[in-house]
């Protein structure tokens, strides 16, 4: 049996698995924060390591536990508003990441393809629409939803085992709701630990649509 085969919906990351936007997003929490020059690189690998956690976690977590600043509402809506203005545009414009339309057209009526991301809703909403990937996704899910509720909520809406559910993720926060939940897990090779973890990976888009026609190994 074919990979293809066993699977009744794939959940995709956007940032980094769909659209090479994972950077982007990178530097724009450096540039948010240059002012702390001597905080820059615990910074980068925090976030880095939260691969796909909403930002607002991370921008209240830099900002206590980093910075060692309060956080206020007020806070709040200031980075979230410069985080904005910094990634937008850039979002719009990067390229998507190798082979992903191809594949996600490919299973049209195959299987479900759901994103379940750390973007804001309205906001993922946005860039699908902006950049026409509207037929690309039967389901968009992003924060405030959790990414262990989104696989939960697509195995229970579809009636659908986790056997049946891929997650495919290039963070650990993918990983860890795969593991929550039970279903199965690709990773899209990226500066992440997967290199530390038992975890089949693919370097892109085009090698998971070959990945998915391979004949299923698992005993």
């Amino acid at each position: 049996m074919k990979r293809i085969d066993s699977l009744r919906a794939i959940v995709f990351d956007f940032d980094g698995v769909i659209l090479e936007s994972a950077n982007i997003k990178t530097e724009a929490f450096l540039e948010l924060y240059a002012a702390h020059t001597d905080k820059l690189a615990a910074i980068r690998e925090y976030h880095i390591s939260q691969a796909g956690i909403s930002r607002y976690v991370k921008f209240e977590h830099i900002q206590r536990n980093i910075l060692g600043l309060p956080y206020t509402e007020e806070d709040k809506k200031r980075v979230s508003a410069e985080f904005e203005r910094l990634t937008r545009e850039r979002i719009f414009r990067c390229p998507q990441v190798p082979g992903a339309e191809a594949l996600l057209r490919g299973l049209r009526g195959r299987v479900l393809r759901v994103v379940g991301s750390g973007t804001p809703q309205m906001e993922l909403e946005l860039i699908v629409a902006t950049r026409g990937m509207g037929d690309w996704f039967d389901e968009l899910w992003g924060t405030p939803r959790l990414k262990p509720g989104i696989l939960r909520d697509v195995m229970a809406s579809h009636n659908l085992s986790p056997q049946q559910v891929l997650m495919v993720g290039d963070g650990m926060s993918d990983y860890d709701a795969a593991r929550e939940t039970g279903v199965r897990f690709l990773a899209r090779e990226t500066e992440t630990a997967f290199d530390k973890l038992n975890v089949e990976k693919v370097r892109d888009m085009a090698q998971m649509a070959a990945w998915l026609e391979e004949t299923d190994l698992r005993p």
